[in-house]
């Protein structure tokens, strides 16, 4: 048996801290595993190669508006196999940079194996058996896939599979209407495919505001066909080497079938704890496999810390960033520090952006109460850079709470959702959450960060901000 310090599994936020870790404690005796490519989901398979993919595609849909300003362009040949090729190299020159440094790391053992618990603190790793009175869970997860009829003889693709086509289908489905449906919708369709999205909720983007789920439909349905509400129920390969998809409606049970050349299952995903076994540990998982943790991020079992995808509170990669430095306060500092949820952000790199943090309008009405909430809301082509760009329809929605002068939450749909929503983030996580420091500083003018200001200016009962929903045609 191999006696650690410390175990960390995963090689993704598991690593943020590793160097002040290691300088703090040069003695501490480390083990690093991991059974995938080092440096976690986001960069392997994750954010960062579906962001590497969706900038050129976001330059072609930019491309096609420039006929609005008399600028006449003709895209001659959209080369699929390079952008792919593009992207693997560059995620694959940063894997083997991480590889490197943890296989010539002095101050930590690396195992790059797959990693079970055989008993309370004690992990079996390929052939040896290591133990530790400390260890940091960052065990990711992976797609989820639906029990569809069909589906594993048809054969798919997954979020972490796609990143390895050479050729653009002509026609693809995407099981899924959430995040990564929109992202790879955008981007397919971009590059010449006829996408068609089956969502089993009955809104698309359903985690956003619903006039931002319907916006988003709206203007996304421009490129690709979205559809809500229906449930794949068989697959069927046929001989040309295409798949048959059978799709019922949820209400009505009426069926369609869709016949095209390619599957991208965008269901979700679920935790790889039927892989770790923690409760031959002692270790604690809600109903559905995700590890359980206190306030503080650490289990049921003393000493053994769970962050990022791994305690299935967010699976985002700025989440497992942020419960990483928790952890390290906690666990390695002794400090008591809670982690702190309240202004989580998150932007979807669809066409129109989108983006949002802290809570939602219903959300904050069931907490604070119709009298207490206060909408702001601007439009960007009520700005005069929204109007040069030829902005129609994109807004900013703010929600506030009006007797105590709070920000609440924020949500935006538009160009560069995902960056001005970092001028109303730092704001949450003052004590005050007030917007003043917005109201009262100054917008370069023209410029896209007015419409932020402007949301806040734009103080709406609920009953008006709903009547203007209705006008927009985005509410029933």
């Amino acid at each position: 048996m191999e006696n650690y310090d410390l175990i960390v599994i995963g090689t993704g936020s598991a690593m943020n801290y590793m160097n002040p870790l290691i300088n703090s404690n040069p003695k501490m005796k480390i083990a690093v595993i991991d059974k995938d490519e080092p440096g976690g989901i986001c960069l392997t398979r994750g954010c960062i190669p579906s962001k590497i993919l969706l900038y050129p595609a976001e330059l072609i849909r930019e491309l096609k508006t420039a006929p609005l300003f008399g600028i006449k362009l003709e895209i001659k040949d959209i080369d699929f196999n390079a952008i792919m090729g593009r992207m693997r190299r560059k995620i694959g020159e940063d894997i083997e940079m991480i590889r490197e440094g943890l296989e010539e790391n002095p101050y930590l053992d690396y195992y790059h194996e797959s990693a079970e618990f055989v008993s309370p603190y004690t992990l079996k790793v390929g052939e040896k058996t290591l133990y530790s009175k400390m260890i940091f869970l960052c065990t990711g997860s992976r797609p989820a896939i639906p029990p569809v009829k069909g589906l594993e003889e048809a054969g798919y693709l997954t979020s972490d599979t796609v990143l390895q086509l050479t050729e653009c289908p002509g026609h693809l489905a995407i099981f899924g209407g959430s995040y990564i449906a929109a992202e790879y919708g955008h981007f397919f369709s971009a590059m010449g495919a006829e996408v068609t999205v089956i969502g089993r909720n009955s809104r698309f983007l359903p985690q956003e505001e619903p006039e931002i789920s319907k916006l988003a439909r709206i203007k996304m349905s421009e490129y690709m066909k979205i559809i809500t509400n229906h449930e794949a129920i068989e697959v069927r390969k046929e001989d040309n080497g295409q798949k048959t998809i059978v799709a019922k409606d949820r209400n009505s049970g009426e069926e369609i079938i869709i016949t095209v050349d390619e599957i991208l299952v965008a269901t979700g995903r679920v935790p790889n704890t039927d892989i770790l076994h923690p409760e031959r540990a002692g270790i604690k998982t809600d109903l559905q496999g995700w590890i359980s943790v206190n306030d503080y991020l650490e289990t049921s079992q003393p000493d053994v810390w769970a962050f990022g995808d791994a305690n299935g509170k967010y699976l985002l990669k700025h989440v497992g960033n942020y419960e990483s430095g928790i952890v390290y306060l906690n666990a390695i500092l002794k400090e008591k520090v809670k982690a702190d949820y309240h202004a989580v952000p998150h932007a979807v790199f669809s066409y129109p952006e989108i983006a949002g943090a802290g809570m939602g309008e219903k959300e904050a009405v069931e907490k604070y109460g119709e009298d207490r909430v206060v909408i702001g809301l601007k439009f960007f082509e009520d700005t005069a850079k929204g109007a040069a760009m030829g902005l129609r329809d994109y807004f900013v929605k703010v929600i506030l709470d009006g007797k105590e002068e709070k920000i609440l939450g924020a949500h935006i749909i538009g160009p560069h959702a995902s960056v001005l929503i970092h001028q109303i983030i730092p704001l949450m996580y003052t004590e005050s959450r007030s917007p003043e420091p917005i109201m009262r500083g100054m917008d370069i003018h023209p410029s896209l960060s007015e419409v932020v200001t402007r949301a806040f200016y734009s103080r709406l009962s609920l009953e008006h901000y709903h009547h203007v929903l209705k006008q927009m045609g985005l509410e029933d």
